[in-house]
């Protein structure tokens, strides 16, 4: 019996195959429910506090819209609405905000912040995006991927572009506990952390999956089921757009490497899209394509975070 009561999520690391594969399917569960019109109320006089410091679209509506259906109140802490780490210590914030909401969810730059929090809060604290990782993202492509294909084990994904970013390193931990191959197509200046490579190869050992690391485009995109790709410059890095241009073009998600993946293969992209860098619009806007999906996905799956470790259902 899972049982996560009181966790937090903060990375996928800290969860075994089985604790993950049990979000994926009460995020399945959930969905369905929202699609015939039935919400359980799980959050029924909860508070949540929702800390941004990075900008958002998908994060900041999913967990608002999740909060809302399952009868919590959301509240959303900008950037300029609370000191954080400013005037008062960080701990110091966590423990005055634990003491007010059942849960809190940090979006931002450090994952050394979310720790903290999680650390003083004495509440379940849910990593939103860091700079180097974005677990509720995997658990959404996961759900994604398992729609469409009825399985997650043995699926073949290939991740192109930036190998090092934090969608980029979240993936390879969530699949290589999962048992898919995993392989990032990038450049030699932007591959991934060999530390983590190394972590992630024995998550795959014990799952029966597989990480890669290759700088062939065509090779890497043979046989996948999944193409993902992300923006070439995350947020803070602007001032490298022309740069990473220069250098990620070659491996752009086009027509030409979709025809070398499987028949069945989809894209998948965690958005928002800078269309004709990262991915063509062609590819993007084809029947392949499920990135609005996905999309709506982190809604489902945030609201399974939420449920569970807050009430353990």
């Amino acid at each position: 019996m899972i049982n996560l009561k009181g966790r937090s999520f903060l990375t996928l690391k800290d969860y075994t195959s089985e604790e993950i594969t049990y979000l994926i399917d009460l995020s399945a569960k959930l969905k369905a429910d929202k699609k015939r019109g039935v919400y359980g109320k799980n959050l029924e006089n909860k508070n949540i506090a929702l800390i941004f410091e990075k900008l958002s679209t998908r994060t900041r509506c999913a967990f608002t819209v999740a909060c809302f259906d399952e009868g919590a109140h959301p509240e959303f802490l900008g950037k300029n609405d609370i000191h954080l780490g400013v005037k008062e210590s960080l701990e110091d914030t966590a423990r005055v905000l634990g003491r007010m909401f059942d849960g809190i969810q940090y979006r931002g730059f450090d994952q050394t912040v979310v720790e903290t929090l999680a650390k003083h809060s004495g509440v379940p604290v849910w990593n939103g995006l860091t700079d180097i990782d974005h677990p509720t993202q995997v658990l959404a492509d996961l759900l994604t991927i398992k729609e469409n294909f009825g399985k997650l084990k043995g699926i073949n994904l290939s991740f192109f572009g930036d190998g090092r970013n934090n969608v980029a390193m979240a993936l390879m931990i969530g699949c290589s506990k999962l048992g898919l191959n995993y392989t990032v197509v990038a450049p030699e200046e932007l591959q991934p952390d060999s530390e983590l490579v190394r972590k992630c190869s024995e998550y795959a050992k014990l799952s029966g999956g597989s990480v890669k690391i290759t700088e062939n485009v065509m090779k890497g995109a043979t046989d996948a089921d999944v193409i993902y790709t992300d923006v070439w410059a995350s947020m803070g890095e602007e001032d490298k757009s022309a740069e990473r241009i220069k250098l990620l073009t070659p491996f752009r998600v086009t027509k030409e490497v979709m025809s070398v993946a499987k028949d069945s293969s989809i894209f998948m992209h965690d958005l928002p899209a800078v269309k004709g860098n990262e991915v063509t619009e062609e590819v993007f806007e084809s029947s392949q394509s499920v990135v609005f999906d996905e999309a709506e996905n982190r809604m489902h799956t945030i609201k399974a975070v939420m449920v569970a470790t807050i009430i353990g259902a």
